[in-house]
């Protein structure tokens, strides 16, 4: 049993181990997730579902510090509901955007890094689809602004190769010209990667 232990650690260390990058050197890296996405200041809202895919290109800037510029297909928005004159509306912001995040990556200890950075992003999608009564209606969103920008800050993980990313984009720009409006993406996102070494 002692024995079996000692492997286990020796093994996991050695994936731990080749899973930062040398300094000086480039990853590629696919990943995939979803978000759990929110618009602030919008009444009963709550959470919507939402897929996200793309790449990211790292470089090693030294043994601590790495840096990203990714490219990525984020589905975000929110779901609504309220109620007018006794009849129920559930509504469903639909919100796509191509998200590019420049990203700082600080590792704490092999494998393990605390990120922050700023994530410009292109609308590509901005529809509101109401339900009522068994009927669908969906149409534009108005005014709503073609450029986002946010603030990722997160923690992710890297073990022989693959990278477990968790953060928070944090919604800096109002999403639409709307008279009185402050509303703002709020979005967790979780992904997994795999960093192909150059």
């Amino acid at each position: 049993m002692k024995k079996f232990l000692i492997l286990a650690v020796m093994m996991l260390t050695t994936m731990t181990v080749s899973a930062q990058m040398r300094a000086g050197s480039w990853a590629v890296m696919p990943n995939a997730g979803f978000n759990l996405a929110k618009i602030t200041d919008l009444d009963d809202a709550s959470m919507k579902v939402g897929l996200v895919a793309g790449a990211d290109l790292s470089y090693q800037v030294n043994e601590p510090l790495a840096v990203s510029v990714g490219l990525l297909y984020s589905m975000q928005g929110a779901k609504d509901k309220y109620k007018l004159m006794g009849q129920s509306f559930n509504i469903k912001y639909n919100t796509d955007y191509i998200n590019i995040p420049i990203v700082a990556h600080f590792y704490v200890t092999r494998g393990l890094a605390i990120k922050a950075g700023i994530q410009p992003a292109l609308n590509v999608k901005h529809k509101v689809k109401s339900e009522a009564d068994g009927t669908t209606t969906e149409s534009s969103i108005d005014d709503f602004k073609n450029f986002d920008f946010s603030i990722p800050l997160g923690v992710s993980y890297e073990i022989s190769n693959f990278v477990i990313d968790a953060r928070y984009n944090l919604g800096v720009t109002k999403l639409w010209d709307a008279t009185g409006s402050s509303s703002k993406n709020s979005v967790f996102q979780f992904t997994l990667g795999y960093k192909i070494h150059s």
